[in-house]
């Protein structure tokens, strides 16, 4: 085992170690050391092929799955003061190559938060509604609202992913030609940086996630879903084709988290090879967000506190 992969499972023996005795803020602690491995903040020398798609430890399941029970729980709790409080919103951000676990990290990380304070939008090819406007338009509609947690299935970030792996895309886009030039990607990284500079400044805090799954991991996620008749719907041909340009859209990425990740907005590069060790990285980052929030459940006044023990005493009064 490398020293890298040694210090991966040092530290998720320290985030799955007697965690049901730990304080609230014992757990906090954890979740930000633990999710800063991965965090890259504004680090311009960033590339992609120094960050693991594979975690070697050796805690049974059954300590990965407490682990992540364990987040889920505190992301439940931490959710209903933000709904409550009703000032900050969050906006997650999923990316990755097909078969990452997208939708699974989604599904388990967020499956003890109240549907009442969350959505989720996933975005797939444009509709020509759409490209009637600029490309930031059809996500702006679904950005959530304070006090909400809003995830996004793929996002904005396409159109420097697969738009540029693809730039017969950008021809269809009905964009004035002579403002497709060589410095468009630029362009583009350029907006996304000030629309969520603008988003933070208005109290939407952006998460950024992308699940490093291996091409080899991608291979065989593909392979069991062709042999297995109940994930064959989540297969299509036109996944296994665009494995052809996985070089393409690994420079693409790294592009992409080099020049818009920020340490207000940053990306969190997950090794999403082992599925539950990236669920419980991503519950600790998020967590470790809600804490920089400050959260707290709204002070109620003197007086609405004596209208409350009126009422409550009236209750009391009252004859069965």
């Amino acid at each position: 085992m490398s020293k890298k992969s040694k210090l991966k499972s040092k530290n998720l023996n320290s985030a799955s170690s007697n965690l049901k005795v730990l304080s609230k803020k014992e757990l906090l602690h954890k979740a930000k050391k633990f999710s800063e491995q991965y965090c890259v903040g504004d680090d311009k020398n960033f590339t992609l092929k120094d960050r693991p798609t594979s975690y070697f430890g050796n805690e049974s399941k059954s300590a990965i799955k407490e682990t992540l029970q364990i987040g889920v729980r505190a992301l439940a709790a931490m959710q209903d003061i933000l709904y409550a409080q009703d000032k900050w919103s969050v906006l997650l951000i999923f990316q990755a190559m097909d078969a990452a676990g997208k939708d699974g990290a989604i599904k388990h990380v967020m499956s003890g938060i109240n549907p009442q304070g969350c959505q989720v939008s996933s975005f797939k090819g444009p509709s020509s509604e759409e490209l009637d406007h600029d490309y930031l338009w059809r996500c702006q509609k679904h950005l959530p609202e304070r006090g909400r947690i809003g995830i996004f299935n793929r996002s904005y970030y396409e159109e420097v992913l697969v738009v540029r792996v693809h730039e017969q895309i950008l021809k269809s886009q009905k964009i004035p030609e002579k403002l497709i030039t060589e410095n468009i990607w630029e362009n583009r990284f350029e907006d996304i940086r000030n629309f969520e500079r603008y988003l933070n400044r208005n109290g939407t805090v952006v998460i950024k996630f992308f699940l490093n799954v291996s091409k080899e991991e991608q291979k065989r996620r593909f392979i069991e879903r062709v042999d297995n008749p109940d994930k064959n719907w989540k297969f299509s041909p036109t996944d296994a084709k665009e494995r052809g340009y996985w070089n393409d859209y690994m420079h693409a990425y790294e592009e992409l988290i080099k020049n818009t990740s920020t340490k207000k907005s940053p990306w969190y590069v997950i090794p999403a090879d082992n599925k539950s060790y990236a669920r419980i990285a991503i519950a600790s980052a998020i967590i470790h967000a809600l804490d920089e929030m400050d959260l707290e459940y709204p002070k109620v006044s003197e007086a609405k506190i004596a209208e409350l023990n009126a009422v409550k005493q009236a209750l009391l009064d009252e004859e069965d």
